[in-house]
């Protein structure tokens, strides 16, 4: 099992217009290419000193080899509509983490 990780500071300003969209849009079209089995978004508890709010979004998928596809087919797509939508309000970085074990 593999989550796909995105972190984003959204800055005042675009906040409650990005977390609709995220909730009713990409989270939706995400897990409609059908590469992802789940996803959660979290709100990440630190104080930036750059200001805004941190989120996670965490999309579990079932292998590497299906990120993979996931980046080949759809990532470009959905990375350009969030740089439309936010530009410099949103600063993203990405992670890729494997599930060793849930208890």
């Amino acid at each position: 099992m593999i989550i796909y990780n995105v972190t984003t500071n959204i800055h005042e300003s675009v906040h409650d217009q990005w977390m609709i969209w995220m909730q009713h849009k990409h989270i939706p079209e995400m897990i409609a290419t059908g590469k992802f089995i789940s996803a959660r978004l979290v709100r990440v508890l630190v104080e930036e000193e750059m200001g805004g709010v941190t989120y996670s979004a965490q999309y579990t998928t079932d292998s590497k080899e299906t990120l993979e596809k996931y980046y080949q087919e759809n990532a470009g797509n959905f990375q350009v509509e969030g740089q439309k939508l936010f530009g410099e309000k949103m600063l993203i970085f990405r992670t890729e983490l494997q599930v060793i074990s849930e208890h």
